[in-house]
């Protein structure tokens, strides 16, 4: 087990603090000219009730940021950059006042306190004046930022802002400050800007979270009388990426079993961070932590051992760590594919084989009238509008693209009243077989809710293309005459790199001590306190548990992504907020899918391989095991929504003596957002329960064609009941012409919602 403690040597600065204080007066022009150019259209464009948003007044003070240490890597960089980690803290009592006019609303805020590692990184280092090619400057991860508001509840008054506002504010500092994204200055002419602010990823860290041993019980019953165990889960974080675990019920030795991929950008200074916590109604008690330095496992390549827990006596952690080096050779990718058996499987999702990196640049000539080019896509209320104004039909759309590869899309930022948009927006997509999958792009106009062109790149033409790469203006389809969008696009191979070791090689993978606030996840930042050694040395920075704010844990469903769900009301009373680096679904307390399903199997399918073999008995089972759900799928052009009933479903198996509590659950993917989620009420004790309800979901019929709908049955149980899981799944593939009429089918139940083999 690995138990040696590392410690960064940081240094102090006070020059640099001398210096800054020096050039504060015009660091303040700089950050209000940032406030006015591009926090306030930012702002504008997040929310449609904030179209009128402005900052009336910027002013942050007299009080200079303070650098508390800076750390300079001499090890594990490249020869032509120069990499600096500062201590940054700013405390200052600012007066910025904002204003709403639409809604009459003034509010603002009189101190800010932000506190973080920002990075500082020059490069590439060249033989003439300056020396340095561009400066870059980004955070490896949320800064923790606390906000003194005047006027707070004026802003929530405001429809549709209710909890939002500290959060949009929290968005727009992590979108433009923390990794993958970061603020680039390019000093010399011959720069790559794009390739500095987007710089393909140095490598990608899967991580097997598998089990637990010798956890604490946390739990108590009768006022603490009688001791009880827990019900762990693990928070899993990799830079701003955030993971989160099942959690396992009553169980002090937790078998997890999942795997998560994560994207490293800048291993110098990153670490693997694990925590792990017994769920609970009110707040969730801490029960150990590690920090591993990904610079030793990207040595080790390959590592698969227990690792002692941070202020745990007995605690461990089962962790297997592959590091995956990005290869543009597609030499290697049928073993790779074999592997992580793609080559057989038809699968969208699982293990990862390669990575796909998109640099969306621009696009040229987007049609000004979409009547003139595509009017069967457009909403009916949309084609009203237009006709009615004919301002509306020749004015500029406000474009936006979509992107998607199987079920997992993305989006970029909205451009406002132009058909000649910049996007410079960066997007990765982890690949499962890049030999069958296409990216999909779609370019929409937001104000008109219709598409503005389209294209689809078979993956596998990269494959064949020089360095795996595509750097092209694209011809948009179902567009204008001259309509493009160009895009730099480039796969890369995921790889891992086996290290040939002695029987008795002792790696050197180093654990650092976290500091972490034991009193749960909901303690507010102010009562965190860094936590050191009794060895000595300079404190590490606080490791922030997540906080939830009356959240009630959600296990029935695989969540969405992280980015998916916004987070929930805050209390309204408070006029002060203090923002954690935490993604929005982990304040809800939902768990992150396993990507490998089909390795690591989700409780709720290993439960029903486990029935389907008690129900064998020996004898042969039909061709539907699981039983059968009717539904009546159809698209309704006129509402311009995708109607699904739930009539019913016959010989579901029995969860319990008492048969089963059915519901359905259902989804519209890649939308995996609770928004999108739609359910049926609970049948008591029946195996053939009959719903006949209703649903609707708001998207057109081209875009539907696109997507899949994802049905699951599942048991209900009662409180607390042990009885929970998934009876069957079927994904229903929208690309149908038949939509339009729409029709009534029984389909199959199986464990992951694909077909069955037939056996012949």
């Amino acid at each position: 087990m690995s138990s040696y403690v590392h410690f960064p040597d940081t240094e102090r600065a006070e020059w640099l603090n001398k210096t800054v204080k020096h050039m504060w007066p015009f660091i303040c022009q700089f950050i209000e000219k940032l406030f006015r150019e591009t926090i306030e259209p930012a702002v504008r464009g997040a929310n449609a009730h904030l179209s009128t948003f402005s900052f009336t007044k910027v002013d942050v003070g007299q009080q200079p940021l303070r650098v508390n240490g800076v750390k300079v890597y001499t090890e594990n960089v490249d020869k032509r950059q120069i990499i600096l980690d500062l201590q940054i803290s700013f405390v200052g009592n600012c007066e910025i006042d904002l204003e709403i006019k639409r809604y009459f609303c003034r509010a603002g805020v009189k101190s800010i306190q932000i506190h973080g590692t920002m990075r500082v990184i020059l490069e590439p280092l060249i033989g003439d004046m300056p020396l340095v090619g561009a400066l870059s400057i980004f955070f490896l991860r949320k800064p923790l930022l606390e906000i003194n508001w005047t006027g707070l509840t004026n802003l929530l008054d405001i429809p549709g802002l209710n909890g939002l506002s500290d959060t949009i504010i929290l968005d727009i500092i992590s979108n433009y400050l923390v990794l993958p994204n970061r603020i680039t200055v390019p000093l010399v002419s011959e720069v790559q800007i794009a390739q500095l602010r987007f710089p393909i990823p140095k490598g990608v860290l899967r991580i097997h979270f598998i089990e637990a041993q010798d956890l604490q019980g946390k739990d108590t019953y009768l006022k603490g009388l009688v001791k009880g165990k827990s019900d762990p889960y693990g928070i899993i974080r990799v830079g701003n990426q955030i993971f989160q675990s099942k959690i396992i019920k009553e169980n002090l030795n937790p078998k997890w079993n999942e795997v998560y991929e994560a994207l490293v950008y800048e291993h110098p200074g990153q670490e693997l961070e694990i925590e792990l916590f017994d769920e609970d109604p009110d707040k969730d008690d801490f029960l150990g932590s590690l920090m591993i330095d990904l610079i030793e496992v990207e040595k080790e390549r390959l590592l698969d051992e227990w690792f002692t827990l941070d202020e745990v006596p007995k605690g461990k952690l089962h962790l297997k760590l592959e590091w995956l080096t990005l290869k543009s050779d597609a030499a290697n990718l049928d073993k790779v594919l074999a592997d992580i058996r793609a080559d057989k499987d038809q699968a969208n999702d699982g293990l990862s084989s390669a990575l796909l990196i998109l640099y969306l640049d621009s696009a040229r000539n987007l049609p000004n009238n979409p009547l003139h080019f595509n009017p069967g896509v457009l909403k009916k209320s949309a084609v009203q509008r237009a006709l009615k104004s004919g301002k509306k039909i020749n004015s500029n759309p406000n474009p936006l693209v979509q992107m998607s590869v199987g079920h997992k899309a993305q989006e970029s930022k909205i451009r406002y009243k132009t058909s000649e948009p910049v996007w410079e927006e960066n997007f990765t997509f982890f690949i499962h077989n890049p030999k069958r999958q296409d990216l999909e792009v779609e370019v929409k106009d937001e104000q008109h809710q219709c598409s503005l062109g389209s294209l689809r790149i078979p993956l596998s033409q990269l494959l064949m293309s020089d360095n795996m790469t595509i750097n092209q203006r694209f011809q948009l389809s179902n567009s204008g005459p001259n309509s493009t969008l160009k895009m730099k696009i480039a796969l890369r191979v995921l790889h891992l790199e086996k290290q040939e070791r002695p029987p008795d090689y002792q790696h050197s993978a180093q654990v650092k001590r976290p500091s972490v606030s034991k009193e749960g996840r909901k303690i507010p930042v102010k009562s965190q306190k860094s936590v050191s050694p009794s060895t000595g040395g300079s404190n590490t920075a606080p490791s922030t548990p997540v906080m939830g704010v009356d959240d009630k844990p959600v296990r029935e469903e695989k969540p969405h992504p992280p980015e998916a769900s916004p987070l929930g009301q805050r209390d309204l009373g408070r006029s002060s907020s203090s923002l954690l680096a935490s993604p929005s679904h982990i304040s809800a307390k939902e768990p992150t899918p396993s990507i490998a399903s089909d390795i690591s199997l989700p409780i709720a399918t290993q439960e029903l391989r486990q029935r389907l073999r008690q129900l064998e008995n020996g004898t042969t089972l039909g061709q539907s095991p699981l039983g059968q759900i009717q539904l009546t799928i159809r698209h309704s052009s006129q509402r311009n929504k995708l109607i699904v009933v739930v009539h019913s479903c016959r010989n579901l198996i029995a969860f319990s003596e008492d048969g089963s509590d059915p519901y359905v659950r259902m989804y519209l993917l890649p939308d995996k957002r609770r928004s999108g989620r739609r359910k049926t009420h609970v049948s008591k004790k029946t195996l053939n329960p009959v719903f006949d309800q209703s649903f609707d979901f708001s998207v057109s019929l081209p875009e539907v064609q696109r997507r899949t709908l994802d049905v699951a049955v599942k048991n209900s149980g009662g409180f607390l009941s042990k009885d929970k899981g998934l009876l069957g799944k079927v994904l229903v593939a929208m690309a149908s012409e038949e939509l339009a009429k729409g029709w009534t089918q029984w389909y199959d139940l199986t464990e992951d919602g694909t077909r069955p083999q037939v056996i012949t």
